[in-house]
């Protein structure tokens, strides 16, 4: 099989590879992203340079990789493209005889912007934080009082979220972001969990979870268990959200009722350390989509999963090519990479 995976200078794009050649499948690489220092671009087979998904051009230059490549299934590895590539999903898919694992552009658009999270989940009786946006905040204040925690409706990786305990800090952070959520503060830091799913025609048949610690806003230490309760709830959380292929789903632990304050309708940056866990994600829905394999659970067993740095050298030559542009153009980083590729 061929397998194009976006985002090979991200976690996510960079966790998708790693979790594919982890695999017994015989699978051809191909990585994409807009720098050619990404270091996944070095674990693929084959490499391409793409414009930014903010770029104008970044679609035309994408469906040229398709033509050129024709893979058997896309897997996006990074949010920004998400919802674009949602959105053209059918016409790309028909176009060029391949399979785009994303979830509809209704389904994307839920799960990135955070409010409307919060409203699908809330509307479902599901459960989540209490939320406001800044126009209700007094409300949600007298209902749950402090501290708060704010952050964008529309972000990741922890970025700009912020613990407020008095209204001088409220307003502060509010004036900083104000296109923001705010929601009450659950349990601690030690009782936060992230899951995967996988969905296929409305059913959730395979699902993960992992108590976590982050750093930096990205998972650093996981906690292995088989948690049989709370993946019933993560299940029925994935397939009430309607979703096509994998679901990542973040909450703190309230009691024995979760309550999610994150949905991402992807892989996620702790795809890897499921895979290390026996739950490898990848190489299940490439099996069902591929090959109409049924989804079975896999047995988890307990461990405690520690995460590293780790190193890719490129070669001399390679990087001082690289480096040697001092006006980096789309057709100039093309040609360095084509010392590889």
């Amino acid at each position: 099989m061929k397998v194009l995976i976006t985002g090979a200078g991200a976690l996510l794009g960079q966790g998708i590879i790693r979790a594919l050649r982890a695999t017994t499948l015989d699978a051809t690489i191909i990585a994409v992203d807009p720098s050619p220092l990404a270091a996944g671009l070095y674990w693929a087979h084959r490499a391409h340079l793409v414009p930014l998904a903010s770029d104008p051009t970044f679609l035309q230059a994408f469906e040229e990789i398709l033509a050129r490549e024709s893979p058997d299934v896309v897997l996006v590895g990074t949010d920004v493209e998400l919802r674009l590539l949602a959105a053209h999903r059918a016409r790309l898919e028909e176009t060029y005889h391949t399979r785009l694992l994303i979830s509809a552009e209704q389904v994307v658009t839920i799960a990135e912007d955070k409010w409307l999270t919060y409203q699908f989940l809330n509307e479902r009786g599901l459960g989540c934080p209490r939320s406001a946006l800044p126009s209700e905040v007094d409300a949600l204040i007298e209902e749950v009082g402090y501290p708060l925690i704010i952050k964008p409706r529309v972000g990741c990786r922890s970025v700009g979220v912020r613990l407020v305990e008095e209204r001088s800090a409220l307003e502060q952070a509010l004036a900083e972001q104000p296109d923001a959520i705010i929601q009450e503060c659950v349990a601690t830091p030690f009782d936060e969990y992230t899951a995967g799913a996988l969905v296929f025609e409305g059913r959730c048949e395979a699902s993960i979870v992992m108590r976590r610690l982050l750093r930096d806003g990205n998972t650093y230490q996981a906690f292995v268990a088989p948690y049989p309760e709370l993946n019933a709830q993560v299940r029925e959380i994935a397939e009430a959200l309607g979703a096509y292929g994998p679901v990542n789903v973040q909450f703190r632990l309230d009691g024995e009722r979760i309550k999610v304050f994150e949905i991402n309708a992807r892989f996620s940056g702790t795809t890897p350390l499921r895979a290390c866990a026996g739950f490898n994600e990848v190489e299940i829905a490439l099996r069902q989509v591929l090959y109409n394999e049924p989804v079975v659970q896999p047995t988890v067993q307990p461990m405690t999963i520690l995460r590293h740095w780790a190193e890719t050298v490129v070669t001399d030559d390679v990087a001082q090519a690289t480096h040697a542009l001092a006006t980096p153009s789309l057709a100039g980083l093309r040609a360095a990479l084509g010392m590889l590729w």
